[in-house]
């Protein structure tokens, strides 16, 4: 069987194809057609089925290049299971939605439909909770979210926290002083906030207390007003610690709480705050509890095809 997609522009196709074809032989593996661009249009070949999925796919792509999205292998896998869940009507949502701009000019986009339901959270609720698998951006969004808010004065300050729970290591037996040893904790949210303000900005914004990385610990006894406050790896602080972060917040601030149930390094017997927060806090206005799925992973394929096995295990163990 044959389908024809009529393309309007000659960028079109060189996008929908990309380097060396390599973007047409993704969908082509994926569903074992063949795809031929020939005076303004597509052929798809292959089995009828297998066509029509590979044609919406298609069609999908071409919604994305029109918005101004350059295709990636990422977006084009995430279109291919939106269609084969019938649901590439969503794909337009995510289209072209800019959070922030990177220290290098690079916009920051949600990727997923639930990415950007996140986002829309976060610009809705005072408080939101973002729980899911490693590589769905939680951290990442929130961060750019945060420096969005900084730059258009929203906020006075940006406080990012994560607990310093000891994940097979103790910290006694790292070098340093107390700074020295939380600092590999702190690591990934450095990055997230070096690679959106550039090193420079970042130490100048520390320097005047506009900016404030630190461990869970160092919140307590403090009111945060006028602040945007990150609260990372959620799932190892415990139930004491959740209620002492939560309580921190003031006027004029947000709060967002990032973690992964299914990653907890507490001790055996102690709950996590994250869990018990999740439960206790559904039903209350203006706090926002998002769940990530292994669709909005943006990683590396692989990725999404290990938490889906571990998923796997997790059931058939039970």
């Amino acid at each position: 069987m044959e389908q024809i997609i009529n393309v309007d522009r000659m960028e079109q196709a060189e996008e929908l194809f990309g380097s060396f074809d390599e973007n047409a032989k993704i969908i082509e593996k994926q569903f074992g057609v063949h795809v031929v661009f020939r005076d303004s249009r597509l052929k798809v070949s292959g089995d009828e089925e297998k066509v029509a999925l590979a044609v919406r796919t298609l069609q999908s792509l071409i919604t994305l290049i029109n918005s101004g999205e350059r295709l990636t292998e990422q977006n084009i896998r995430y279109c291919i299971r939106m269609v084969e869940e019938d649901s590439e009507g969503n794909i337009a949502k995510i289209a072209g939605d800019v959070i922030a701009i990177t220290s290098k000019g690079k916009p920051i986009k949600p990727k997923t439909v639930g990415q950007k339901t996140y986002c829309e959270d976060i610009k809705k609720n005072t408080i939101t909770i973002g729980v899911g698998p490693a590589g769905t951006g939680k951290t990442y969004l929130a961060v750019a979210m945060a420096v969005a808010a900084f730059r258009a004065q929203e906020v006075n300050r940006i406080i990012i926290t994560r607990p310093a729970v000891e994940a097979g290591e103790k910290l006694g037996f790292l070098p340093g002083d107390l700074q020295q040893k939380v600092d590999p904790y702190l690591r990934p949210l450095y990055d997230a906030l070096f690679d959106m303000l550039g090193s420079e900005t970042y130490s100048r914004y520390v320097e005047k207390g506009s900016i404030e990385v630190a461990p869970l610990a160092y919140m307590r006894g403090r009111t945060l007003d006028d602040s945007f406050i990150i609260l990372d790896e959620a799932q190892n602080t415990t139930s004491e610690q959740m209620k002492m972060f939560l309580t921190r917040l003031g006027f004029n601030s947000k709060m967002i709480i990032t973690g992964d149930v299914t990653q907890i390094d507490l001790p055996t017997g102690k709950r996590s705050g994250l869990k018990e927060a999740v439960r206790i806090l559904r039903n209350i206005e203006d706090i926002a509890i998002f769940r990530f799925t292994e669709k909005d992973v943006v990683r590396h394929r692989l990725v999404m095809d290990i938490i889906r096995a571990y998923d796997k295990n997790i059931k058939n163990v039970n």
